[in-house]
């Protein structure tokens, strides 16, 4: 499914973003095989800015690149995902506090719109609005924060998170609920209050980790 490209952005950047998207909202589920022509008739962009993205989706382990036999979009596994949680949580909690420090004014501003437009979604319940403000939330907290060594950490492990969310909602997630501590970590940032950005980023991660365990029996 083609969207509207972004302006400003290099075709090797709207490649990685549509497939990006594609692949947390299952539309490329979890096992499927794809190829650079197939995904580039699909997208309607050239082979070279799918190759690309591909290599950047790979480094993030949304898909798998096995020689001589294709790519592949990567399989979801429970146990990994909680790993990653351990992880994500004090990554995080650092760059929620450094955006609530360093952001700028227009950053700022932009934190308070996420902020509302993620309240709507809650409102309405509505998972793909909310995911792609999940997106932006996440990219725009890695700008913010200033910090090129946990920004590239935590870009690794966004879209891992998001699709492991898209696929299980349903089941184990109350949407409204994560869409409203989002909207409470971005407006706590928007105001400048770190500490208030790292109680609102743990009442979130909490949420997350326990939905994560309900999807399945683990002994993890």
């Amino acid at each position: 499914m083609r969207r509207p490209r972004g302006e400003g952005r290099s075709l090797t950047d709207e490649a990685y973003a549509q497939l990006e998207e594609q692949i947390v909202t299952m539309q490329l589920p979890p096992g499927s095989a794809v190829s650079e022509a197939m995904l580039s008739e699909r997208l309607g962009i050239g082979r070279t800015p799918i190759r690309e993205a591909l290599q950047r989706l790979a480094r993030e382990h949304l898909v798998v690149v096995l020689p001589q036999r294709g790519i592949l979009v990567s399989e979801i596994d429970v146990k990994r995902q909680l790993r990653l949680l351990e992880v994500r949580r004090e990554v995080e909690r650092l760059i929620v506090r450094c955006a609530a420090r360093r952001a700028t004014p227009a950053e700022r501003e932009e934190f308070a719109q996420l902020a509302a437009s993620m309240y709507r979604a809650a409102e309405r319940n509505d998972a793909r609005s909310f995911v792609r403000g999940d997106k932006r939330f996440n990219d725009l907290c890695l700008v913010a924060a200033r910090n090129e060594f946990a920004a590239g950490a935590m870009s690794l492990m966004h879209g891992l998170a998001r699709r492991f969310w898209y696929l299980h909602y349903r089941q184990a997630a109350d949407l409204p609920e994560t869409a409203r501590l989002h909207a409470d970590t971005a407006q706590a940032i928007a105001d400048g209050d770190e500490l208030r950005a790292a109680k609102a980023l743990d009442a979130l991660l909490d949420s997350i980790e326990a939905f994560t365990r309900a999807t399945v029996s683990t002994d993890f």
